[in-house]
């Protein structure tokens, strides 16, 4: 398991490093001056030309990747163009909020998602099962900034009962995270009914029926337990992309999570901003991808078995 371990983990170094070479490639060529944006539109261009020496953007463009290259693998991100502190610090200052809002949101997914998506398998072909596939039908073609907006014009201003912006408590995050969890419920919802009418047909589902175990137990403790594989998977990547996916939902909340972050350092062509942003998320959701294959290992033991012999 430590080989395995050890082998996705350096396999993450290559696709880190794709990664910021596309980000920096198309920053670099992106309309926009970065000095004029940073000095104001009646700077005069020796003044702009002295900017763009101090800051290294007079050189080629693969010496300057180059040497972010070396920073970064130093542990060094750069320095904001747009407020002048560390890439890392404004990341980890922001990254909480944008955590609560996935992992709030993944809560409410997977709870909903599991639960619709096992009773409309279960009851297939009942009110229950069209309920359940015309939901994620919905869900599915929802627009984050459409519900946004209606779920604050209802809950906030219609009836005052939650906040339409802030991250100071939890209730704060009520809002936001039914809105970003929509997408991620269709999908946990339609996987989990498809998954669970594949086992529950399965010869040992029928052996433990013919045996007298009750309903209960063979769908929650026999069926589930195999149909969860898939779902993880899916879970894993909804997660991942909560995370980055979410620059909707914290600018329509006025959240200043690492979404919003992104999305102000894009408007202002802040390279070091972007390219760090795009790699905290990429090596987060590696890691969150990791965690779902060392969970297989311990739900399918076929799974454990083959970890241990490579």
């Amino acid at each position: 398991m430590s080989r395995y371990i050890l082998k996705r983990i350096l396999i993450c170094i290559p696709t880190l490093v794709a990664i910021t070479f596309i980000i920096f490639t198309i920053m670099s060529y992106t309309p926009g001056d970065v000095t004029r944006m940073i000095l104001g539109q009646e700077a005069t261009p020796e003044a702009m030309k002295e900017l763009a020496h101090q800051m290294g953007l007079d050189k080629p463009f693969f010496v300057r990747y180059a040497n972010y290259m070396v920073h970064l693998l130093q542990g060094d991100m750069g320095v904001s163009y747009r407020s002048g502190q560390s890439v890392f610090l404004e990341i980890i200052h922001r990254f909480p909020i944008t955590l609560k809002l996935a992992f709030g949101s993944m809560c409410i997914a997977i709870a909903v998602g599991l639960l619709l998506g096992i009773l409309a398998a279960v009851k297939q072909y009942s009110i229950l099962d069209f309920f359940g596939t015309a939901l994620a039908m919905l869900l599915a073609s929802v627009p984050y900034f459409w519900l946004g907006l209606m779920m604050i014009l209802l809950f906030s201003l219609k009836l005052g009962l939650l906040p339409s912006m802030g991250s100071n408590t939890w209730v704060h995050f009520i809002l936001p995270s039914i809105t970003v969890c929509v997408g991620s419920t269709a999908a946990i919802l339609r996987l989990t009914r498809t998954t669970m009418l594949e086992t529950i047909r399965q010869d040992y589902i029928r052996t433990a029926r013919a045996k007298g175990q009750t309903e209960g137990k063979i769908i929650f403790k026999h069926a589930l337990k195999n149909a969860l594989l898939p779902v993880i998977t899916v879970i894993g990547i909804e997660f991942g992309s909560l995370l980055g996916g979410a620059v909707v939902v914290e600018s329509v909340f006025s959240l200043n999570g690492v979404g919003s972050l992104l999305l102000q350092a894009i408007r202002l062509k802040d390279t070091p901003q972007v390219t760090g942003c795009a790699v905290f998320l990429a090596f987060f959701f590696m890691m969150i991808m990791l965690a779902v294959d060392i969970l297989y290992a311990y739900i399918d033991p076929r799974i454990k078995a083959r970890y241990q012999n490579s």
